[in-house]
């Protein structure tokens, strides 16, 4: 089968479920709305694997065609490119996508706008696979600027909560700081290189390029920005905690398959651009590095189990971004891969305790649920210990692969990844425990309501368990004699070179990972199994600092949003109405001013008009006399 009919298979089928359920949804019943928005992924992902054994190693530019032309700049083709590192990407979208919209038909069937919603997941999927497929930097932004506006529809999905309005416009906006240097970045680099296209931009870098030399800091700067927008890294990560105010099967689709990763996908994509700026590769890895820690220390003293994940989210991006910052491009897209899988997981088995709980969230409100959601309680046990690193699950393996390419770099980003690491040990043992274990600690008629997740959620859940066990093994060490298939497939797109440690490191890390781990899970088992939910109202400066999340919103709010919001009324109220509308309305004004004098003299009196002859008459002949 031709490239491009495999491409037309794995790209259009959500935008034709986007269209069918956004027009005529309404009309039709759940279980026709449901098959449309679920079987449009599945088309795509049978597509994928089409892909998959027809194009593997091999790299195939589809274009449909010439989108425009610019004056003196390179023409713009609606194109697509497949190669391996899309190909493994697709898999992650479709295939956790896929799953993701099947648990949806159960999560979100009670909900008056259930045509609406897959409509908009629908269409979330369509802009990711424009964004993953783009073969120049004009298609790619289309798809990212789509899963930009996707997240804002999804995120306030519920518009009729004010709260959940004011979280998708917060994610809206700080994106739109990023992409704002993503624009000026793709112009740069069109001034530059002369071309769009991720290969004539490789030619051209190719061709000799000092590195760190001015323009080239210049774009990859602002292509950084981009990407802390969109991956939510320090400065601009505080949108995706808030975002949390979408229904649950919208967080696990944006922190696991689709928008977060787009940033993470894009510095892969531009290796060869990053790598003429090692200045700007270590300012990578700084704010990588930096966010982990943040991120992981914030996750330690929050109560909305959503929020746990989030901000957990937010800390293992920052390990993607650490790992690119030092060059182990393959390395980070080996732990997208399995991030997708168990942070997905994770984010679902939230979605069917609140499903069980009938809306509650918070964690010291929670308690003994394993006999009452046993099939939630074991996946959420295997996406928990996968995320912390537990052997032989999925993150083990790439976590400990990124450690050893950080360490092999720079041994200060590998202590502060390191500790990062334990405090995502820490927060989600304390989130499951308080969760799964001890006694329940909502009301007693909550306890009896309490109930297990239906087949149609709890089936994907189970598959994305089964990857979460697995799929590191996909990524094995060099200590295991055994052939590591991310590596070996990447490198087909990516040319970087394997980080090497040594044997002694690896096992000692290992080590150190296992006992760590025991401990860990010893002392969070005792401290909050029976998790206290009293307040205290003597809490440690360094709790409090915690809880309020770096008191981060409060600091943008003064130093940005309150200048903004007083500029702003100073325009309005006195440059608009003092300036603007004057300078405006003066002819107005002055005429009609004129008129209101003027009136006067049509009085309608005859006497009055002789005595104004006779005194213009007299005003006359005196000129004339002077004259």
């Amino acid at each position: 089968m031709s490239p491009e009919i495999i491409l037309h298979l794995i790209l259009w089928p959500p935008l034709l479920g986007f269209l069918i359920n956004g027009i005529i949804g309404f009309k039709l019943p759940k279980w026709a709305v449901t098959t449309v928005a679920c079987s449009m992924p599945l088309i795509s992902f049978t597509g994928t694997v089409m892909a998959y054994s027809t194009m593997l190693n091999k790299a195939a530019t589809v274009t449909l065609y010439t989108w425009f032309v610019g004056e003196g700049a390179a023409k713009v083709d609606f194109a697509f490119f497949i190669d391996n590192l899309t190909l493994l990407m697709l898999f992650v979208v479709n295939g956790v996508g896929s799953l993701i919209h099947v648990y949806s038909a159960g999560y979100m069937h009670d909900d008056k706008g259930f045509h609406r919603f897959f409509a908009y997941m629908n269409l979330f999927m369509f802009s990711m696979l424009l964004l993953v497929l783009g073969d120049n930097l004009i298609v790619l932004f289309a798809g990212w600027e789509g899963v930009g506006l996707c997240s804002f529809l999804l995120i306030g999905f519920w518009f009729e909560n004010k709260e959940y309005n004011q979280a998708a416009s917060k994610a809206f906006i700080m994106n739109r700081v990023g992409d704002l240097a993503f624009i000026i970045a793709i112009f740069m680099t069109i001034y530059t290189t002369g071309g769009v296209r991720f290969q004539d931009i490789k030619e051209t870098l190719g061709e000799g390029v000092a590195l760190n030399s001015f323009i080239m800091v210049v774009i990859s700067v602002l292509f950084l920005i981009g990407v802390t927008g969109k991956s939510a890294q320090i400065p601009l990560f505080t949108w995706l905690p808030d975002a949390m105010a979408g229904p649950t099967p919208v967080s696990a689709l944006i922190h696991a398959a689709t928008m977060v990763t787009a940033g993470v996908y894009l510095v892969a994509r531009l290796h060869f651009l990053f790598d003429t700026a090692p200045a700007v590769k270590t300012v990578i890895a700084i704010t990588g590095c930096i966010t982990a820690i943040v991120a992981a220390s914030i996750a330690l003293k929050q109560n909305d189990i959503k929020k746990i994940l989030a901000y957990s989210t937010v800390s293992q991006l920052g390990y993607m971004v650490a790992a690119l910052g030092v060059g182990a491009y393959t390395t980070a897209v080996f732990h997208l891969m399995t991030h997708a899988f168990f942070k997905a997981l994770l984010f679902l088995g939230a979605g069917s305790v609140i499903h069980g709980l009938h809306g509650e969230q918070d964690i010291r409100k929670m308690g003994g649920l394993k006999n009452k959601m046993k099939w939630t309680y074991g996946v959420m046990l295997v996406g928990t210990l996968a995320i912390i690193g537990c052997p032989p699950l999925a993150g083990f393996f790439s976590k400990d692969e990124i450690l050893a390419a950080v360490y092999a770099n720079n041994f200060w980003f590998f202590l502060i990844l390191a500790f990062a690491s334990v405090f995502t040990a820490w927060y989600m043992l304390r989130m499951f425990f308080a969760t799964f274990h001890g006694a329940y600690r909502g009301s007693e008629d909550s306890y009896h309501k309490i109930h297990e997740s239906p087949w149609i959620m709890v089936i994907p859940l189970l598959a994305l368990a089964v990857l979460s066990a697995i799929g590191g093994f996909a990524g094995l060490p060099e200590i295991t004699d055994q052939s590591h298939k991310v590596f070996q497939l990447l490198n087909k797109s990516i040319e970087q070179p394997r980080f090497h440690v040594s044997h002694l490191f690896e096992y000692s890390l290992w080590g150190v990972t296992i006992v760590a781990l025991l401990v860990i899970f010893y002392f969070t088992k005792r401290r909050y199994t029976n998790m206290d939910i009293r307040e205290n109202d003597n809490e440690h400066f360094v709790i409090r600092l915690l809880k309020g999340k770096y008191f981060l919103d409060e600091a943008y709010a003064w130093l940005f949003v309150s200048p903004l919001k007083k500029a702003g009324s100073w325009f309005m109220n006195f440059f608009e109405f003092g300036v603007i509308d004057r300078l405006v309305h003066f002819p107005a004004n002055f005429l009609q001013s004129g008129s209101y004098a003027l009136r006067s003299l049509q009085s309608g009196k005859l006497s009055t008009y002789l005595l104004y002859s006779v005194v213009a008459l007299a005003c006359l002949l005196v000129l004339f006399m002077i004259i």
